[in-house]
């Protein structure tokens, strides 16, 4: 287990250096100087005013020395300066991280209850009438785009019938944008659950435990629910990954202060310090999260050993 721990740190740093200098190279290459963001038009006229703020930011270096600086000042848990607030990079993502947390955590609560739920009723009751609705439905959920959901949740929960607020920092106004991120992944979880457990159900050990007396009850849970559960887990923990991330269209139509709205003003602001801060954020998280989700087959499942 250690060793394969080791090896997969290795490995994050490796993605985490490739994700960054990839997203280096594509903010070099983009049409557009971040000096007329920090400046402003008129004085970005000025050479004298574009000499200093390239010197104060390293924008006068190359595109390797600027890399080699900011891994540098990653190491030190130094992101940078904010070119628009002129403030930490880090002190600015803080609260929108934790909002973009809030968020992601309650989508998965969502996504984890009502997308197994379904998945496990559907496969119990298969072919059903209840079985027929729910695979047509979620079906027909997994080809709307997310912004669709997002825009008619909006004009019709909250502006139609005013049942739930567009933005705030109250529990209400979570409900909205947390329900938009789930809803598709809900129908994906509750596929793969149906998909998982009617494959096991099928299984010869799970015939041998019904043919031995066994209750229904203990077959379903330490036979086939455990055994059907690791795809979902591996779902569940890059979808979990993604949202923390940031949900660059949910964030935005709901105006939710997260890291993907974030990112979206840094990108049309060309403030580069945000960008960079957010990505690496997300990949770093992404990478943490898969070393754990793997970590956890183990204990679903001891046949599998991590090595």
């Amino acid at each position: 287990m250690g060793r394969y721990v080791a090896r997969r740190l290795g490995q994050m740093v490796i993605t985490l250096i490739g994700a960054t200098m990839v997203l280096f190279t594509c903010l070099f290459v983009l049409p557009g100087d971040p000096v007329g963001s920090i400046a402003g038009s008129d004085k970005a006229r000025d050479p004298a005013v574009v000499a200093e703020l390239r010197q104060r930011y390293g924008l006068d270096k190359s595109l390797p020395e600027q890399y080699v600086n900011y891994v540098k000042k990653v190491t030190t848990g130094d992101l940078g300066e904010d070119y628009i607030q002129r403030r930490e990079v880090s002190e600015i993502l803080g609260p929108k991280l934790a909002n973009t947390a809030k968020l992601a955590a309650f989508a998965i609560v969502l996504i984890s209850v009502f997308g197994m739920g379904v998945g496990i009723i559907a496969a119990l009751y298969r072919y059903s009438a209840l079985d027929v609705t729910t695979t047509f439905l979620t079906t027909a959920l997994v080809g709307f785009p997310t912004f669709v959901i997002g825009f008619l949740l909006k004009k019709y929960l909250a502006l139609e019938l005013q049942w739930l607020p567009i933005d705030g920092d109250s529990f209400d106004a979570l409900i909205l944008p947390a329900l938009t991120l789930a809803l598709v992944d809900i129908a994906f979880v509750a596929r793969l659950t149906r998909g998982t457990m009617l494959e096991v159900l099928r299984a010869d050990y799970v015939k041998t435990a019904v043919a031995k007396g066994l209750p229904r009850r203990r077959v379903l849970f330490k036979h086939v629910l455990r055994n059907s559960v690791i795809p979902v887990v591996t779902y569940l923990g890059i979808a979990f990954g993604a949202l923390l991330g940031g949900a660059l269209i949910t964030e935005t139509i709901f105006n939710w202060d997260g890291a993907g709205l974030a990112l979206v003003q840094a990108v049309q602001q060309q403030n580069n310090p945000i960008v960079i801060g957010v990505v690496t954020y997300s990949v770093g998280i992404f990478i943490v999260l898969s070393l754990l989700v793997d970590m956890l087959y183990a204990a679903l499942d001891p046949r599998i050993r991590l090595s």
